[in-house]
Order: C-alpha cells, then structure tokens, then sequence
C-alpha cells in the first residue's frame, strides 16, 4: 500500500505526540523486557499505566482450516475427494516441522527470540525510530510473537470480512499503517506479544506462528507451504527451501513462486519475479536468509554457497479443491456441498453454513463408494454425450442403499464447471439433487410414477390379478377427495405408448407391459388423493420441494418433475419391505479436532405395510423379467430385480430398478430443451436405448458389490383369483356381445359358425356358460349360420306329430313305434332328436309313439317317409 506523502508541517504537527508514543514504547520495552532496570519518575509511572490500560488479553482463536471431504475406496480406506477452503492449511506438531525451517526463520525474522520476553527493544526502536522519520510504512522490528499478534488479529478481522476487498483492508491496516497509528498498533502487538509471552512457551508461539502464517494467496501455514510450493512436507524441507519459504512471509504476495509470469509490475509494465528472470526478487530474499542463517553458525559454509548459487525451481503441487478436483465424482461432491450449505444442522443461515465449511476445518466422511461411482461414470460417459445439437441434454445414475438410504454413487454426462455458463457441455447443477441439494428442478418422470397407483390399489385389498378393462377408451372422470373430482371435459382419449389398443388384463400384466390405458382403468376405482399421499409418504415431492400433484388423468403416467434420487429411495422402499429411507450422503462429520458433529437428521420409517410392499414387489419383477419392458436393463446375474420404465413426451426416458440391496434411478432426457430422444443416436445407439445400456452395466457392479436375495412372497389375498358374474350374450350380435363382456373384464374369442336357431350372425353359443366365474376367463363366442332349427315338442297322433315337425322346416321324418297292450289308441311319446334341440334343418327326424298293435298301424316298426320310402327301394 502506497505510503502517505506527508508535508514538514504535518511532521512537526504530530511531532510530539509520537515522540510521547516513542517514550511510552522505550520505558516499557525497558520495564517490561528488562525489568532489573529499575524506573523512578511521574515519567516512567504515566507511561506504565498509559501501557496497562492497552488490552492485554489475546485469545487465540482456531486456526481457520480447510474443510476435508472422504471417500471410501474399493479397500475400504478413506480417500480424500476433495477440500474447501479460504486458507489452505494443514496445521503440524512442533516435531513435523524441519530444524532447517525453524533456523531460517529464526535468523531472518527474530535471531534473539529465545532471549526476550516478547518484544525485541533493539529491533523496536529502530522501527520506532524510522517511523519518526516519516518513512510512510511501519518498518520492521516485530518479533515472532509479535508477529504472531498480527496474523492472528488479521485472521479475526478476516473471519469477519465479507468481500475480498473488505479481506483486503484487513491485512494492509494490520501491516501498512502509518505515522501514529503505526506506533500506536506496534503499542498494541506489543502489549499482546508480551502477554502471550507469560502464558505459551517459546515453541509454543514460534509453532503457532509458522501454522498460521500465509505464504501468498490462499496457501496458509508451513506444511501448506512446503506441499504447494516443493511437493514436500514440513517435516522434509531442506535448508534452501526453508530459506525461500522463510523470506516469503515478509510479502508473501510478492515472493510467491507459482505466477510464472510474475508477481508484480515495474514502472515501465515489466513483469517482475517471474519464471523468466528466476523469481529474483524471491531469490533475492532466500539469499538474505541465507546469510542470516550462515552468520548464525546454523549452515556451513558450503551448505550456503550452494544453496545461494543454485536456482529456485518450484513443483508446484496443486491442492485438491472444489468440487472441479473430486475427479469423477464432482456432482456427488456438490450434492454434499449442497447438503452442507443448506441443511440447518451445519448453520442457522447461510452465511454460518458457508463459512463453516470453508473455514470450519470439517473432517466429512461421505456415502460415496468409489468402485460403484467409477462404474457408473464410465458408463454414463460411454453412453450419453455432454451436450446434444446446442441442447442442455442430460443423463444420471445414482444408486442409493434401501435399507439406509446411503447415496452410494451420483455419475453425470456433463463437464463440471460452476463458471462456464454459456456451454451446453457444462454445469454444476446436480441432476441427480432436487432444487435443494443441487440446484435442479427435476424431470417428469413418466411411467415411473405408476408404482404409486399400483401401491394404492393394493392399499385398497384389491389383488394384481383382478381383471379389468384396459383398451384405450374416454375416461369420464376420477375421483379426487383432496382438491375436487377430475372430469374429462375435453372428452380427450390418452393412448397408449406406440398407440397399442390396450386389452383386458390385470394389474400385474398392465405394471410388465406399462399400459397406460390399464392404469387408468386402476385409477377410475380409485381416489387419487390417495395416490398422491403414497407419493408422499414415500419420499417424492417436486423437484422444487412441493408436493407432487395428481389431479388429472395425465399426471398418473407421470407428468410430475421430480429427482432421480427421490424415485431410486421410492422403489427402495418397495425393495426394503415397506420402510422408506432418507436419502443421505453422509456418514460421519468430526471437527478439527475429531470430535463428532451431529449430522442432518435422517430417518427410516415403516410406510407401507410389508404385504403390500412384498405383493408391489412382484408385480414390478415382472417388468424386469424376459418379456418386460424393463427387461434389456437386467443384467440376469441371478440377482432378484423390481422396476419400472417411463418416458415423457419422447423428451425424458427413465429406468428406475432396485435389488434388496441397491436401488438404481437411470435418467436420459433433456435438462432444457426438446430433443426427441427417440430420433437421436449417440455411438450407434439411440439415446432412448441408453437407460437399459447405463442401468445393466451399473447394476451389474452394484449386485457384485452388495448382493440382493429374493424379495419376499407376496400376500395370497393381494394375489388372489377374483370371480365375477358371466352375462349371457347368446343372441346378440358379435359387436354387442364383444363389448358387453369385455365391459365386465373378460376376454374374448370369436369361434367358428355353428347350427343353430338364431338368425345368421347372431351369437347362438358361449363357452363358458352365463354364471359366476373366473374374471378375466376368456369367453369364446360362436355366431349362428342361420341354417339351425329348433325340434319342437310334438304330441298326439303321429299325423299330428308330421304335420308339426314338417311346418317347422323338417322333411326328413321317420316313426318308430313300442307296442303296449294297454295304451288308448296310438300316442305319441317324443323325437329323436329330443324336443327342444337345436338341429338343421336336414336332420332326421324320428317320431316316437305306442301303440296296442303295431303292425296294425302301418306293419312296421321303423316307417319313412315317402321320400325314404322310394331311397330305400
């Protein structure tokens, strides 16, 4: 900072007061560091007290220190995937610091550190002296404890600043002050030093010292310094890098040596201390340290001359930091970023979250396993492109544990960057997350959302194997008791995915195929507040936090947006027999000092009752079995799979699976924009493929990983056979009898013409009969081919019994007659065919009569007709 032109007058103006300043500072140097001098005077009295009535009380607060985020690795030790910080900083014991260290820094800043008491009064008065002389800028002087004062005074100030600029001011009022204020704060450093003096031990200060000093932008504290700036330890500098790290801490931001193209600026736009000129200003300093550290017998000869001659040549070691260094897991790195930040448990507001973790110094062991997350990255990246013509195209899979609710892997198509906005390519939006914990808004989920009107029919005791009328068809309305009925004012008919009919089926059979139209025929016996409050319950909201909203015919086939970690944790419900888990990324938080910090509240809790979660279950293997549409998902590794598909509007596609053990939520679609995913390929498959490819390869590894079992049975009575009444449709045409079964949940098969009595076309026969039976039997229907008859009862005399027959279209009639002695003349007793069957028309027929003689009623036992008469001959 600039020093302040000052005119004579100013000088002589202040003159005295600093000369009175400079006495106060001399006596108490003297009364203070050298108390065996002994003082007498008002002189000496005044300027004691003047010196008492400074504070003298100098808490040291924590260091601030980087917050550090774990990860397990495929051994199961903790990895570090990333830090937070304002500091770089990584505090070490006084034994973790080279010798070497401790001598150049001894030499160059404070060579009589062990022999005062806090404050050195040759090296104040000079730096007194100087200021009298208007030099503008407070010269040198201070000891290490004094200077320890500063950094600490600094660093409070700084942990109150908010803005760079405000950060700024911290440090150049605590080192550049001028004139007065300079005296009056070296009073103050001073005073502080000396206190802190009578309560820590010299290596006690000179270790705190060392910790918390900077050594240019946000590189804080010896074992920082050494890691950034050599690729060393503390504990490994040798005595050339301890002499370059030691003339840093003067001006830290001038001698730094990562800005190849140099650290400041001559007057004529020259860069200085630059990699091209050899960081001479820096080399310069390490020089002046080395000579200091020569004078004091703590090199030799030799030591110093090579170390003076030879070049500074930085390894710069990059520390890890942001979510950009958590390499291939940067989105599940910012989802516990999110969590930190948002979550109340860390913080009543923002800013205390905020700060917490940049300068908290937070230990965070997360959900993370790194086998599972590598896994499901590469083959996210290996399907799915970062961007797709100009769109903000989009693809997750997160794996989340059901009985937990540990998020063990959150994978992403896109490039990381919190920057770059103005790039398809990237984002530092979460897809995984809500709105929350990643800034997302969520997808509408499609199909997916159908597992919540599948629960709610099995609430209801109604069984997966209960026939309904699934073709698509208008729907009138539905009922809704939370906000009004939904009717279908528009009379608008929803179709099914590639425009199928639909068919009479089950609910087990409309989950396998995922028939719209048969789950609309669920909810029409439903209520869709019900619906909702499953979602609910089991952990689904908007992405924005809301509830979802089913209120309409569409939203049961998914029109919601909501996260992909929301579905994983709903269908991990299922999996985990009925208990929902929250969704958490994190196992474990220690302070600084390891102590353990109360993590955000995260619950498991029995929502669904076993029978139904177990009867679910079953359903939904059924659509990752052979013949499912979720079926190219399944890796068939033996491992027992539940899950369901959904697209939305050819924009979103989804898989969404779990075994026991792992849930899995795939998410291929648009982050915003409308490309039709079904009309785009990516390597030679189309992206509406990608769900199945992502969700075999990451499954696979996750059932490696955490072996599933068998789900458990489902409930015989949600299973069970349900019997209704069979109409009877004999008579009606093949349209209306077709119609009128299929509206009481049957199938229907229209069989071959047979004989019979009813008009051409009409149904004359169905198989099953009208009665009680199974819904859903398949009813075979047979029309009449218009040539039956109907052999009518017949009584009296044979003559009678012809006339009848041949009035009813029958020419091919024959007698038979049974002699009885006692019968009244001849009767007739039937037909053969019986009265009452349905024959052709060209069938015999026999009259059957008695008769007490027979042979006297025609001689013969078998009389024909004239026509059979004349065929027999």
């Amino acid at each position: 900072m600039p020093g302040t032109k000052r005119t004579a007058s100013g000088v002589l103006g202040g003159l005295a007061g600093i000369i009175g300043l400079s006495a106060v500072a001399g006596i108490l140097i003297s009364a203070t560091v050298t108390p065996a001098i002994a003082l007498s005077g008002n002189a000496a009295s005044s300027a004691i007290t003047l010196f008492d009535n400074l504070p003298s009380v100098l808490e040291i607060d924590e260091l601030m220190l980087p917050t550090t985020i774990y990860a397990k690795d495929s051994e199961g030790n903790d990895k570090v995937l990333t830090q937070f910080y304002d500091q770089n900083r990584s505090p070490v014991e006084y034994d973790e610091v080279a010798p070497a260290m401790y001598d150049a820094v001894l030499s160059s800043e404070d060579p009589r550190y062990y022999q005062h008491g806090g404050v050195d009064l040759i090296g104040t008065s000079r730096a007194l002296l100087s200021n009298i002389q208007g030099g503008g800028e407070t010269q040198g002087g201070s000891t290490i404890s004094q200077q320890y004062v500063k950094n600490i005074l600094v660093q409070r100030c700084e942990a109150e600043a908010s803005t760079e600029e405000e950060k700024y001011n911290c440090w150049s009022e605590a080192t550049t002050a001028a004139g007065s204020d300079g005296i009056e704060r070296k009073l103050q450093e001073m005073r502080y030093a000396i206190a802190l003096e009578q309560k820590y031990s010299k290596n006690e200060i000179l270790l705190g010292y060392l910790n918390i000093a900077n050594f240019g932008g946000t590189t804080y504290g010896i074992d920082a310094a050494a890691q950034y700036y050599f690729g060393v330890s503390a504990a490994d500098l040798d005595y050339a890098q301890a002499a370059t790290l030691a003339g840093m801490v003067q001006n830290p931001n001038t001698y730094r040596i990562d800005m190849a193209g140099g650290t400041i600026t001559n007057s004529e736009g020259v860069a200085l201390n630059s990699e091209e000129d050899g960081y001479a200003l820096t080399k310069q300093r390490q020089q002046y340290v080395l000579d200091r550290m020569l004078e004091d017998g703590k090199i030799t000869q030799e030591q110093h001359d090579e170390a003076y001659d030879a070049a500074i040549v930085p390894n710069i070691t990059t520390p890890k930091t942001g979510c950009t260094a958590a390499t291939g897991a940067e989105y599940f790195c910012q989802y516990v970023r999110y969590v930190i930040e948002a979550d109340p448990a860390f913080g009543e507001t923002d800013e205390e979250r905020t700060e917490l973790l940049r300068r908290g110094g937070l230990n965070v062991y997360t959900t993370l396993d790194w086998e599972l997350q590598n896994a499901a990255q590469t083959s996210v990246s290996t399907w799915t492109p970062t961007s797709l013509s100009d769109t903000k195209f989009g693809a997750v899979a997160t794996n989340v544990e059901p009985s937990t609710g540990r998020i063990l892997s959150i994978a992403q198509n896109t490039k990381f960057s919190e920057s770059i906005t103005d790039d398809p390519e990237y984002t530092s939006i979460v897809y995984a997350g809500d709105t929350e914990f990643g800034g997302s808004a969520g997808f509408s989920v499609g199909s997916t959302f159908k597992i919540f009107t599948l629960i709610d029919w099995l609430e209801q005791g109604r069984s997966v194997n209960e026939v309904l009328n699934g073709q698509v068809r208008e729907i009138d309305s539905l009922t809704n008791s939370c906000g009004g009925d939904w009717v279908n004012y528009s009379g608008d008919t929803i179709l099914n995915f590639n425009k199928q009919s639909g068919y009479v089926g089950t609910p087990m059979s409309f989950t396998k195929d995922s028939l719209n139209s048969g789950f609309f025929a669920m909810a029409e016996q439903l209520d869709l507040c019900d619906i909702k409050n499953d979602a609910t319950k089991m952990g689904v909201t908007l992405g924005n936090g809301e509830e979802v909203k089913v209120d309409t015919q569409f939203s049961i086939i998914g029109s919601n947006a909501v996260s992909p970690l929301a579905m994983a944790s709903a269908y991990g419900t299922v999996a985990n027999n009925g208990i929902y888990c929250e969704p958490r990324a994190i196992d474990k938080v220690t302070d600084s000092n390891g102590n353990d910090i109360a993590l955000p509240e995260r619950t498991c809790e029995q929502v669904l009752d076993p029978a139904v979660a177990a009867t679910a279950a079953y359903a939904l293997e059924g659509v990752m079995a052979y013949g499912g549409t979720g079926a190219q998902g399944n890796p068939f590794d033996g491992t027992a799979m539940l899950g369901k598909t959904g697209t939305h509007e050819n924009l979103q596609t989804w898989l969404v699976s779990s075994s026991t053990a792992v849930a899995t939520a795939v998410w291929v679609g648009n982050a915003d924009g409308k490309a039709d995913v079904f009309n785009a390929w990516y390597d030679g498959f189309q992206l509406s493929q990608a769900r199945y490819l992502i969700t075999k390869d990451v499954a696979s590894v996750a059932n490696r990983l955490y072996p599933g079992t068998a789900f458990p049975s489902p409930d015989s009575n949600l299973t069970r056979t349900v019997y209704t009444t069979l109409p009877s449709v004999v008579g009606m045409s093949i349209e209306d009898a077709t119609s009128t079964l299929e509206a009481a949940g049957f199938s229907v098969s229209v069989g071959d013409e047979v004989d019979s009595a009813e008009p051409e076309g009409l149904v004359a026969e169905q198989n099953p009969g009208a009665g009680r039976v199974a819904g859903g039997s398949v009813v075979t229907i047979n029309p009449s081919n218009g040539q039956g008859a109907t052999v009518p009862s017949v009584s009296g005399t044979v003559s009678n019994a012809e006339s009848a027959l041949r009035a009813a279209g029958f020419s091919r009639i024959s007698s038979s007659c049974s002699e009885d002695s006692n019968a009244n003349g001849e009767s007739v007793t039937g037909t053969s065919p019986a009265a009452g069957e349905a024959v052709t028309q060209n069938t015999s027929i026999t009259i059957n009569y008695v008769s007490p003689d027979c042979d006297g009623n025609g001689g013969g036992q078998n009389d024909e007709d004239d026509e059979d008469d004349e065929d027999n001959g």
